[in-house]
Parts: C-alpha cells; structure tokens; sequence
C-alpha cells in the first residue's frame, strides 16, 4: 500500500505543479470568456496556483525527508478543497461532464489523506 500510496502522490504533486505553474505563469494570455460564462478574477487564478504549487510540495517533500510527514496530509486535504471547488465550478459552468477529471483527482487525493493519516501521530 505505500508504494501505491507513493505512485499517486507523485503524479498528484506533478500534477498540481505543473497546473499550479501554468496558473501563476500563463504562457499565452487568456481570451476573454463568453457573455455567458463566468470567470474568476485572476487575482482569485494566481492564489488558487499558489495553493496547488504548495499543495504539490506539501504532497512529497515531507515524505522525502522524513520531517513532519503530518503536513503530506495537511497537503492532500487542502487539495481536496480546491478539487470541490474545481467540481463546483465545473458543473456550474460547463456542465456535469467536464466535472468528472477533478471528481477523480478530488477522491485520489482524499485516498492519500486517508491511507496518510497515520503519519499525523508519529
């Protein structure tokens, strides 16, 4: 169970890292949103980048070091946060269908925090 438990913190951290960075770095500008879709301020995109960045490192580099591994499931519990607000948003927006990618990486995230809960009392 801990390597599989490793495997998806690993590509969750990845991930996150790279949407994170790609919020926080936009390469290409934004074209403005439709009339009728809603859109966050981009103020509210860059915290929400600066959450998934930290939440990335927060995902592996307790483990690596083995110093206060608790912060791993800290990481994944706040991830799962902004997963809900993905699926929220999601389905608002542009309909049940597009919510299902950040259901799944929601409930993975959720799997992390559960099967690392043991690390909180050491």
């Amino acid at each position: 169970m801990n390597i599989v438990l490793w495997i998806i913190q690993i590509l969750l951290a990845l991930l996150f890292l790279f949407a994170g960075i790609t919020k926080l770095f936009p390469i290409i500008p934004m074209p403005p949103p439709p009339p009728n879709m809603w859109m966050p301020p981009m103020w509210f995109l860059k915290f929400i980048g600066l959450c998934a960045v930290l939440g990335a490192l927060g995902m592996v580099l307790p483990g690596l070091f083995r110093r206060q591994q608790y912060l791993t499931v800290y990481a994944a519990i706040g991830l799962t946060i902004i997963m809900i607000g993905a699926v929220v948003v999601s389905v608002m927006t542009m309909g049940v269908a597009t919510a299902v990618t950040p259901l799944i990486v929601g409930i993975l995230c959720v799997f992390v925090a559960y099967g690392r809960r043991g690390w909180i009392n050491r």
